[in-house]
Formats: structure tokens, sequence, C-alpha cells
């Protein structure tokens, strides 16, 4: 190899840098997360820790569709899609009637979050959460209280086939 063949080489790689292999749980702002044939960019991110236990949900969006990914690492890997409904809630009931279907609360408790993209404004806050499981055990509500807000989320699991992940950085 010649010197300006080695020369251009190294410079390549060094403008390359190395790419961190992607998966549910490393996801970052601006990667391209496909599923259903769907591309979908991430553009927001939040982690949360509850006594040393921390689980990730991704902002997805593809024009003006939103979902969330979320991932968590219990004794295996569990990935669900989500999407936010229009649910009034105040409280965290230990049942909720929602499309026919009765979900019975599985876990509730208290979580920092820090947020980043689109989620930065949630940095640093500390929330409750509660979440429920469907009687036939398919689907699930996920209740989160932002200050007098509470969001809830409709969704399911996924297998990690069926994402594919494309980093959109070098992070």
């Amino acid at each position: 190899m010649g010197f300006f063949s080695r020369l251009f080489s190294k410079q390549q790689d060094k403008d390359r840098g190395e790419v961190k292999e992607r998966d549910a749980l490393n996801i970052q702002i601006g990667d391209i997360i496909t599923y259903d044939l769907v591309d979908y960019e991430v553009v927001g991110k939040i982690t949360y820790r509850d006594s040393g236990y921390e689980w990730f949900s991704y902002q997805l969006l593809e024009g003006r569709n939103i979902k969330w990914l979320s991932a968590e690492m219990d004794e295996e890997l569990e990935i669900g899609i989500y999407e936010t409904v229009k649910l009034p809630m105040n409280t965290f009931p230990d049942k909720i009637n929602y499309t026919d279907m009765t979900y019975y609360k599985d876990e509730e408790g208290e979580a920092y979050v820090v947020g980043e993209g689109r989620s930065q404004n949630v940095n640093g806050q500390t929330i409750r959460y509660a979440e429920y499981v469907s009687e036939d055990e398919e689907t699930y509500l996920s209740l989160e209280s932002w200050g007098s807000e509470v969001e809830v989320s409709y969704g399911f699991d996924i297998e990690e086939y069926e994402i594919k992940i494309i980093a959109g950085s070098n992070n």
C-alpha cells in the first residue's frame, strides 16, 4: 500500500468513527427504527429509574404518527409498542375498563426521569406510574402522572426481531 493510500484510508476511518451497535437498550436520538414496515425517527428518549431499576421509552415519529417503544431488561428483554390514548384519569385505580376489556393494576411506583431530545422538558422530574395488564394478558395500559396530568398509553409486547435499528450517529 502506498503512502497516499495509507494516509487517505486512515483519514476515512477517523471521519467515519466507530459506530456502536444498537440494541433496544441503547437506542439514541436520531436513530431510525423500522417496525411493521414503517420507518420512524427516534425524536425523544426517557430513561426511568426506580430503586436501582432502569427502563427506557423512545418517542418514534413518522409524519404526524407518534408511537412509543418501551424497553427493559427484566429476567429477559421486554419490548413493547405504545400509543397515547385519551382516557380521563386522575388516580391509579385497582382496575380500568378500556375498549371492552378490564385491566388490572400490576405494579405502581415512583421513578426519576432523564429526558433527551423532544422529551428533554421532563428531565429531572420524579413521576408516579402504574402498569395495568388486560384480562387476557395480551395488552397493557401504562399511566404516568406528570404533575396534575395523568397520561395513559395503550400497548402490547413485541419481539426484538420485529424492529430494525439503524444508527443515526456514532454515539
